[in-house]
């Protein structure tokens, strides 16, 4: 270390962020295996794991002996790549302990602990209902254990040993306060995954001191590839369009009027000779002289540039002047028109693309023409798991269908990726998934678009709510519309038990199917039958006038017409509604109206 133990700098935090995410991605699976529902695709550890692996690739893509900056890369890194409830909170408390940072050289005790708190208090208020319990709880009483503790010592090791001890502790107390975790006999997988990170802190420190070839094993300075304990994922999200074939074939090459689509980064830290201060609005104006689909982002001294312009050239000479210009992509898309409507032409069809492409500049052409050149007055985003339910979504004014779930949760940067490909006046996201939320919130916050994100938190919510929108009306109109129509359905879904446990009084076995309604396990049989009949009850316990059925990729035919027999037998007044959903690891889903 720089000086000893009583000051760290970047290098020395990066090295802790290093330890931190591989002793995460080492026990991503126990952090899984922790989640109170025993489903096949509890995720925390996965979509924390994801987060981290992204705040680390920027690490290391831009070294910095700056405690300040270095924490600044990471916070950027977590806030693109968060993913899920986990994810976001655990980006917001890197975002405030960067901008706590902010300036500094190095850090000693005070300035971390400080750093800590500010992390919590920003964390909390991304939050609208915060739950303690969980990982917020977590890092509130280690935070504010470390300001106290700060004040007796000036030893960062020690001060990160009482962290990585108070959160332990914090974390066995969960239990106490989130009574489903001691009803199930699990501590909150959050703040599991919260402690494994401050752990890998604790011992960079530790091993750093005497240790002068630490940081030469984390080097961020390195050409090799990121170690296999915090790789990222290389399988793309899908995301399709409606209508992509047939608006393709409405436009001719030559009807793209704005064929250069431009993409890059303006690093103020960098400015020209000019030094211009940057006048946001008057930027916009420039661009729109001969550009649409125009989109600015800033964070910080980073400025991320999106336009589709007649005149590259000028866009980026007038750029200069602000800093110095990076990561640039330019495309021509009539070029890429006359590559698509040949492929299929050939018989082809109309590729998906997914949200990595999308931020290569690679899937531009997978946007209908008539999107990308002309405004609609609405948009809508939705995320789902199978293609049939993506098909239905698509049928019913839906524009970008997003791959995700509970397996895999789109990212904020997947997200942000989808709103700009969209050329909309105002946007809506349906995350369908309670886990997604946060993500979606966080995408709307840092575009500049006008986006609402629908609170859904199932799939047929998601369905429900854009079955009640109406492209007539306002965008204020049809937020509260699309929201009640959502509040309104009963959702249910029959998944497979991983684990023997017992919930709100329900005895659960390992491979017993269970019913869920809503947030509630209601039933738990051997059979898919038995278990299906319990939760189609359970939901029709109120009454219920139409049943929609959602049948995944496990389900099998006879199956599926013996449940439609039994219903029909049970509930003669009933409507009754089959479609081929195709999810996976759930046999089947459930929508009552």
């Amino acid at each position: 270390m720089s000086l000893s133990k009583r000051f760290i700098n970047g290098s020395d935090f990066a090295a802790m962020a290093l330890l931190g995410a591989d002793y995460l991605q080492r026990n991503a699976e126990h952090v899984n295996a922790l989640n109170v529902f025993p489903v096949p695709d509890g995720d925390t550890g996965t979509n924390m794991n994801l987060t981290m692996s992204s705040g680390v690739r920027e690490l290391r893509s831009k070294p910095s002996n700056s405690i300040g900056k270095t924490t600044e890369v990471l916070s950027k890194g977590l806030l693109m790549g968060a993913r899920g409830n986990s994810g976001v909170i655990l980006s917001q408390l890197f975002r405030g302990f960067s901008r706590s940072l902010a300036g500094l050289e190095e850090a000693g005790t005070v300035q971390l602990a400080a750093a800590l708190q500010y992390g919590v208090d920003l964390a909390y208020k991304a939050v609208v209902k915060p739950v303690e319990g969980t990982i917020l709880t977590v890092a509130k009483e280690a935070a504010k254990h470390a300001v106290q503790y700060a004040r007796r010592t000036n030893d960062v090791a020690e001060l990160m040993h009482e962290v990585h001890q108070k959160a332990y502790e914090a974390l066995q107390r969960t239990p106490d306060l989130l009574p489903v975790l001691k009803q199930v006999g699990v501590v909150d997988s959050g703040g599991q995954g919260l402690v494994f990170i401050y752990e890998g802190f604790m011992r960079s420190l530790a091993e750093a001191d005497g240790a002068d070839g630490q940081l030469d094993a984390y080097s961020m300075a390195s050409e090799a590839a990121p170690p296999e304990a915090v790789a990222v994922p290389t399988t793309p999200i899908p995301v399709r369009r409606l209508d992509q074939v047939s608006a393709q074939s409405r436009l001719s090459t030559e009807e793209i009027e704005f064929l250069y689509d431009m993409e890059f980064f303006i690093n103020r830290k960098l400015k020209g000779q000019a030094g211009a201060f940057f006048d946001e609005p008057a930027y916009k104006r420039a661009l729109s002289k001969d550009g649409d689909s125009i989109l600015v982002i800033t964070e910080d001294d980073i400025i991320k540039v999106h336009v589709h312009s007649r005149k590259p050239g000028d866009v980026l000479n007038f750029s200069l002047p602000y800093g110095e210009l990076t990561d640039i992509h330019i495309l021509n898309m009539r070029e890429q028109h006359r590559d698509l409507i040949e492929h299929e032409q050939s018989g082809g069809g109309t590729p998906d693309y997914s949200a990595a492409e999308l931020l290569a500049g690679e899937g531009v052409q997978g946007v209908p023409p008539g999107q990308v050149f002309e405004t609609a007055p609405f948009g809508i985003i939705a995320v789902a798991l199978g293609d049939g339910i993506a098909d239905i979504f698509l049928e019913n004014e839906v524009d970008t269908v997003l791959s995700g779930g509970q397996t895999m949760n789109p990212s904020t940067e997947d997200f942000v990726k989808a709103i700009e490909a969209l050329s909309a006046e105002h946007i809506y996201i349906l995350p369908n998934n309670g886990n997604i939320i946060l993500a979606a919130e966080q995408a709307a916050e840092l575009s500049e678009r006008s986006v609402t994100v629908i609170p859904t938190r199932t799939i047929p919510q998601g369905l429900a709510a854009v079955l009640a929108f109406k492209e007539e009306e306002t965008a204020e109109r049809n937020s509260v519309w699309m929201k009640n129509a959502a509040e309104q359905v009963v959702s249910g879904q029959v998944t497979k038990a991983v684990r023997d446990t017992t919930i709100e009084g329900v005895d659960i076995r390992e491979g017993d199917y269970i019913g869920i309604k809503e947030k509630t396990i209601v039933v738990s049989k051997a059979a898919l039958q038995e278990a299906c009949q319990g939760l189609v009850a359970s939901m029709l316990d109120a009454g219920g006038d139409l049943l929609t059925i959602l049948s995944g990729e496990e389900a099998d035919a006879a199956e599926t017409a013996s449940l439609c027999e039994w219903i029909g037998e049970q509930y003669p007044d009933l409507e009754l509604e089959v479609q081929k959903g195709g999810q996976p690891l759930y046999p089947y889903v459930f929508a009552l109206e």
